[in-house]
């Protein structure tokens, strides 16, 4: 088994309920669902003529579209190499479900790291039973995607990207279609940061015993 590899780097989690735990973010290559707003559109395409070492692709110093692959074994030992002492692993894209992450998830756990995903919940979930699963859920996005679920079911952490109150009401629809477990932990987080979207997720979290996600990473200007 093999990845589409387009970062691998170590930071701090900026988003949700891990905000500031030193982290590795491993994040793939491809993405059907076309947020309008993502942040990383770069990562929505995978072009064979983009394919390059597991070297260049390290050695990028902006944000491209140039993947590399990799096995989880090769991911594993690249952390060494890098010598990385975070232990909590994050798994971002694109959309990582869109890959069978149970072997890169058991290579991870047997050298004693912690894994999350980071997913639309719009595709079927393989992960170790120990991952961290955190759905944004996206809704009614150009891709035509329909919310899993099975995925909102499995989640730990349903983290909501807010900007109106529609997007609250849609939540709430998505929430009663498809009930999370009853400890799963519910973020709001506004869209870059808006002062109106701010104020709406801090009011809706106060008012509901929500969590607000704020993008750290973003107002300290890292990765």
């Amino acid at each position: 088994m093999s990845y589409r590899i387009n970062e691998i780097f170590e930071t701090l989690q900026g988003e949700g309920t891990f905000t500031g735990v030193p982290s590795i973010f491993v994040r793939l290559q491809g993405c059907p669902v076309g947020c309008p707003w993502c942040d990383t559109q770069h990562t929505w395409e995978t072009n064979d003529s983009d394919n390059v070492s597991a070297d260049e692709m390290m050695a990028k110093t902006e944000a491209s579209s140039k993947w590399a692959e990799m096995t989880a074994e090769d991911i594993v030992k690249r952390f060494e190499q890098e010598g990385y002492a975070a232990k909590h692993v994050v798994i971002t894209g694109g959309e990582p479900a869109m890959f069978d992450l149970l072997p890169l998830g058991e290579a991870l756990e047997a050298k004693g790291y912690q894994l999350q995903i980071e997913t639309s919940g719009t595709f079927e979930l393989k992960v170790t039973n120990n991952t961290w699963v955190t759905v944004s859920p996206k809704l009614d996005m150009p891709g035509g995607y329909l919310v899993r679920p099975d995925c909102m079911a499995r989640a730990n952490e349903i983290k909501h990207p807010v900007a109106m109150q529609k997007h609250i009401d849609a939540l709430d629809s998505l929430l009663k279609r498809c009930p999370p477990k009853a400890d799963a932990i519910i973020c709001l987080q506004p869209i870059s940061q808006r002062p109106r979207a701010t104020e709406l997720a801090m009011q809706t979290c106060i008012e509901r015993n929500w969590r607000l996600s704020v993008q750290m990473h973003k107002y300290l200007n890292i990765e």
